[in-house]
């Protein structure tokens, strides 16, 4: 079976790298040509683009950038004709993927969506293209199938595949040497995760990093990703002791006290390793404006969503200061009796999100539909 795969965020190479895993026990024989990133790259294949070149956020930003991205449509297009595959598989990434569910079905391509584009937030018109042009549709949210049905739209949930990857982590992977690799003292860490786009990294580090200074008994790490040079990390943290540690999220993540993060699935991961965090996100002025208008939920990050409730703070635009950052980190480090709540929340969170094998459970239901259409 011929795979084309198209996940545009740092995210989606994560998902959809477990995906190819298990369909490769599936089908020996799975072919896969996607667009993608590093971890995607690691279970084989062709990769077309990376996601480094793909990663625009925010209204404003995708117009400055149009031409690059109808560009990369056409690229797309033209590369999924030439390779002609069984099916189609879109992670997330609503705005390029929605447009190639159309193109694909008009051609005839068995079309599958793996992780649901955040409909229930906004444009929820979206769902008619959906129910017109994707085939199957699988979601990782718990409260996902009954926003879907209202529509008409009968969805699978296989779990959330964040778990397993966490699982995994801890199972094989946590390294005691961590903190001398990376030259690292004994002091306890606060992780800083400012999201994996140039855009936001520039809007969120600046302030994140100047916690180091109030906090003295701490060391600061940034979790970088691969996808971004250092020397843009370099230029962000230059005159602080903030440290930059890149490609090793989840290791820091368990050696550390607390965590500042950018909005996104990185809220989720830093909730499964325990970590207590606050949410921190800036956007520019404009994309901010447009989103109020649009946006119809009560948090922006996935923890609170799930729990429905402000499990963890949101500091957003101009909450998003050194004041209300210094007080909530504190409150974080030190407050026992709001440590453990958040911890508890944890808990439920994790049992809300269903149990492991999430990303097996996802390519079964893949490759059954596929056999039987």
């Amino acid at each position: 079976m011929k795979y084309y795969i198209i996940a545009g965020e740092a995210s989606g190479d994560l998902h959809a790298s477990n995906l190819m895993k298990e369909l490769k026990v599936l089908d020996p024989e799975a072919g896969f040509r996607f667009w993608g990133g590093d971890r995607m790259l690691a279970q084989g294949g062709e990769m077309v683009k990376h996601i480094r070149e793909m990663s625009f956020m925010g209204f404003w930003e995708v117009m400055v950038n149009l031409r690059a991205i109808l560009k990369s449509l056409e690229i797309c297009k033209k590369d999924i004709l030439a390779w002609r595959p069984d099916v189609l598989i879109l992670v997330d990434y609503p705005g390029f993927n929605l447009r190639m569910a159309s193109f694909a079905k008009a051609h005839g391509i068995r079309v599958i969506y793996y992780i649901s584009p955040q409909i229930w937030a906004w444009k929820q018109s979206r769902v008619k293209k959906i129910r017109s042009d994707v085939d199957k549709m699988l979601v990782i949210l718990p409260f996902e199938p009954a926003f879907y049905k209202k529509f008409g739209v009968e969805v699978e949930f296989p779990g959330h595949p964040l778990i397993d990857a966490i699982e995994d982590f801890k199972n094989e992977r946590l390294k005691p040497g961590f903190l001398a690799e990376n030259g690292l003292s004994e002091k306890p860490i606060v992780a800083l995760l400012p999201g994996s786009r140039k855009q936001e990294l520039a809007s969120n580090l600046r302030i994140m990093t100047a916690m180091a200074k109030h906090f003295s008994d701490y060391q600061f790490v940034v979790a970088a990703v691969k996808s971004c040079p250092e020397d843009f990390y370099q230029k962000q943290v230059k005159g602080t002791s903030v440290k930059i540690i890149t490609g090793q999220t989840y290791q820091l993540l368990a050696h550390s006290k607390a965590a500042l993060v950018a909005s996104g699935t990185a809220t989720l991961e830093t909730a499964l390793m325990g970590v207590p965090q606050t949410v921190c996100y800036r956007a520019g002025k404009i994309s901010y404006f447009i989103a109020k208008q649009l946006v119809k939920v009560k948090y922006i990050s996935l923890v609170n969503l799930i729990a429905d409730r402000l499990l963890v703070q949101e500091m957003i635009q101009h909450r998003f200061n050194s004041d209300n950052l210094k007080n909530e980190l504190n409150r974080l480090l030190h407050d026992q009796d709001y440590i453990q709540t958040i911890r508890e929340g944890y808990q439920n969170l994790h049992e809300q999100l269903g149990g492991s094998g999430a990303s097996r459970n996802a390519a079964k239901i893949i490759h059954t539909y596929l056999a039987g259409n």
